[in-house]
């Protein structure tokens, strides 16, 4: 008998051990199914018309389809993944011509969808300008918008926005680790075997230091955010160390939460059809699943106390999603100090909050539900300088940092 009890109670012990180190499902008040869904892969190949030349076989390349109009315009189709779908219509394509001259390239998405993204342009892929606004026409529905580019035999680079796929992500982590505070490691893989890339940041032991954890890109278009995040992040490394931050916090980041959707070049979702930041529930994707069973099972590991989650991403404005007053959470002071040092620090009149009450299965409902902890997601607008986007996200860590350090 003495055998048996023990045994139950290794068993229970184990069992709670296991649940402490993997993610817990949580009931939300407006669920969403995030099960897999088929998509549709676009045919990744080279058009030749009349001395033009374009290709999307490359990664984060969007363009279904080109064909001739007349003698001077050209119809690019830009389709999503698949429906139902949150349309944002990215498109990304290179393009040249025999002999240099002027041509039109109607961008048409035809399904619902309306041009949202400024295009930019680029001879390289790596430095990008925007297109001049009055060489960019809308038709009254949005659903078309037709670029005049000048093109010639050298490669001309066309995108919603400046591409920042698997690659480049990837080596800009590779360049954070070499900071003698920063340690980079990987969560898992996506569907289609990408790394999922993630930082350490601390100085010395992880143990029992209260951890903030920052992710990015969950949504494929979503540049902007990832821009901010990286000037949030460079500036904890460069400036952490020297007042003393690292020395008390941990910072665990995941830049590229979607990788497959980045370089398949998709509107919204991952190679699963979902949009990630709805699966923070049942953890249907293996995107979702990897990272926060890492999240869940190296904070539990080293005894990390999280006390806030941030979560990047774009929109038409910059604007917070921030708990409800009411929802408890460790640090309840934090969102409305922290928001105020921003809007002093970057010269605004006034900062765009919008608090909710966390009923979606979202990242930032996670971070509370999972953690107690303060979950934001921070949305940088499309158009919003790429200098200020920079000014905000380093005058963003440093407002955190001297209110953390507060504690």
């Amino acid at each position: 008998m003495k055998k048996i009890i023990l045994a139950l109670l290794l068993l229970c012990f184990a069992c709670k051990s296991t649940s402490l180190l993997t993610p817990s499902q949580h009931v939300y008040a407006k669920p969403v199914d995030t099960t897999t869904k088929p998509i549709s892969n676009q045919n990744k190949t080279i058009y030749k018309l009349s001395g033009i030349g374009v290709r999307n076989d490359f990664p984060s390349a969007r363009l279904n389809g080109f064909v001739q109009e007349n003698d001077s315009t050209y119809i690019a189709s830009i389709w999503p993944e698949n429906f139902p779908i949150n349309p944002s219509p990215w498109f990304a394509f290179k393009l040249w011509s025999e002999e240099e001259k002027e041509v039109h390239i109607k961008l048409d998405y035809s399904n619902g969808a309306r041009h949202r993204y400024a295009p930019k342009l680029s001879s390289n892929g790596e430095t990008w300008t925007l297109l001049d606004s009055t060489k960019v026409k809308k038709s009254p529905d949005g659903t078309t918008a037709t670029l005049q580019v000048k093109v010639s035999t050298d490669t001309l680079w066309v995108a919603a926005q400046e591409i920042q796929d698997h690659r480049r992500v990837g080596e800009w982590t590779q360049k954070m680790a070499q900071n003698s505070n920063v340690t980079k490691a990987s969560a898992g893989k996506s569907a289609l075997g990408r790394e999922l890339y993630h930082l350490n940041i601390t100085n010395g032991a992880y143990e029992n230091k209260p951890t903030v954890i920052i992710i990015s890109r969950q949504h494929p278009p979503e540049v902007t955010g990832f821009l901010c995040m990286k000037s949030f992040v460079e500036t904890i490394i460069d400036e952490g160390s020297k007042n003393g931050f690292l020395d008390k916090y941990r910072i665990m980041v995941y830049p590229l939460m979607n990788p497959d959707g980045v370089d398949l070049g998709h509107y919204r979702h991952n190679t699963g059809g979902v949009d990630l930041n709805r699966d923070w529930s049942q953890y249907h994707q293996p995107e979702i699943k990897q990272v926060t069973s890492h999240m869940v099972r190296e904070t539990a590991t080293h005894k990390n106390d999280v006390v806030l989650g941030l979560d990047f991403h774009s929109t038409y404005k910059d604007v917070y999603y921030t708990p409800d007053e009411r929802i408890e959470r460790k640090i309840p002071d934090f969102t409305k100090a922290w928001l105020e040092k921003i809007r002093i620090a970057v010269g605004l009149e006034d900062i765009n909050e919008s608090p909710g009450m966390n009923e979606r299965p979202t990242s930032s409902a996670w971070f509370n539900r999972q953690f107690g902890a303060t979950g934001i997601t921070y949305e940088i607008g499309d158009d919003t300088p790429r200098d200020f986007i920079k000014v905000k996200g380093v005058e963003s860590a440093r407002a955190m940092m001297q209110l953390l350090l507060a504690e």
